[in-house]
């Protein structure tokens, strides 16, 4: 299925400001089941930009504005194709345990084994594990059954509630109200799934909603989801939020340990003024690569959209996409 992608991102300023530096992470990566075919990053003030591939396969953009500006907006345009993924097995037989061990062992997986920024151990979490029967007792059972029966097990126990949490939000927060956004439910995931010496990550990304699947992540914002790795069958993606398997639906843009190392945008500015940030995701199904202007909307349209659109929030600069 192709998906045509525009991530547009304003930050307004209460005072000129100047000397902006940013990272944008947004650029869909090709691998496996999913191509991205066209990028483009658009930014105003006008820049040149420059990009770098990280240690983790992300490309990442970044730029310096030196003047000053009042607001600083970012559209990034994409088409991406991706393929649905072949159907798991029922379970990975007896042995699957061992197997990985010896692939832990031989290979360097330690960045995704090890407590990360917000993917890290608590008492609250420890209770968690305990009454979801998710311990090294857990180990008995089948890896690949483990892991589908939790992310089921996170979406029943965990309401979604926008901005319930911050971008900034230990995980301790969401495991103490039950409630988070997309990349609390990555997080506890990643940090359960990580004691059981599973090496699992974050990811970054988009899901593409449809009027006949209930997602409970909201539409017109990027997504989070957690893969883990096992023998046989390699990197899956687990999505608690929504109690799905990344599948077709799910775009991905970067991963990492946890949110901290893939933010769509990260920066800072010179300046004594107030911001806030505005946030609109759309991913819309094409049939083909089309000629430029014909997918996407110009800014003038978008900026209508944006305006009418009440699903667009205001938030504040230091609340991230992942809301």
């Amino acid at each position: 299925m192709f998906y045509a992608i525009r991530h547009f991102t304003r930050y307004r300023y209460s005072r000129p400001v100047w000397q902006s530096v940013m990272e944008a992470r947004m650029h869909p990566r090709s691998e496996h089941m999913q191509r991205c075919f066209t990028f483009q990053l658009s930014v105003s003030p006008r820049v040149r930009i420059f990009s770098y591939t990280d240690h983790l396969g992300n490309l990442v953009h970044h730029f310096d504005i030196p003047g000053a500006h009042k607001q600083l907006t970012i559209i990034a345009d994409a088409l991406v194709d991706v393929d649905e993924p072949d159907p798991l097995p029922a379970s990975l037989g007896a042995g699957a345990w061992n197997e990985l061990d010896s692939i832990v062992h031989h290979e360097d997986y330690w960045d995704m084994l090890r407590p990360s920024h917000f993917a890290r151990n608590s008492p609250e979490l420890e209770a968690l594990a305990r009454e979801l029967g998710i311990d090294r007792d857990a180990r008995d059972r089948d890896p690949l059954e483990l892991l589908t029966t939790l992310n089921t097990q996170l979406y029943e126990t965990f309401s979604y509630v926008k901005q319930s949490t911050k971008v900034d939000s230990p995980i301790d927060d969401a495991l103490r109200s039950r409630r988070g956004v997309c990349q609390d439910f990555a997080h506890i995931m990643i940090a359960l799934v990580r004691e059981l010496g599973i090496p699992c990550r974050y990811v970054s990304g988009y899901l593409h909603h449809v009027a006949w699947h209930s997602d409970r992540s909201g539409e017109g914002a990027t997504h989070a989801w957690a893969e883990a790795l096992l023998p046989g069958v390699g990197w899956i993606g687990l999505d608690p939020t929504n109690n799905l398997l990344a599948a077709g639906r799910h775009i991905r843009t970067a991963v990492g340990r946890d949110y901290a190392d893939v933010p769509p945008t990260l920066g800072t500015m010179k300046g004594n003024a107030e911001s806030e940030l505005q946030v609109r995701v759309r991913v819309t199904p094409s049939e083909a690569i089309l000629p430029p202007d014909q997918e996407f909307a110009s800014d003038e349209e978008w900026s209508r959209f944006l305006e009418r659109d009440h699903a667009a929030e205001v938030l504040e600069m230091q609340q991230q996409q992942q809301q």
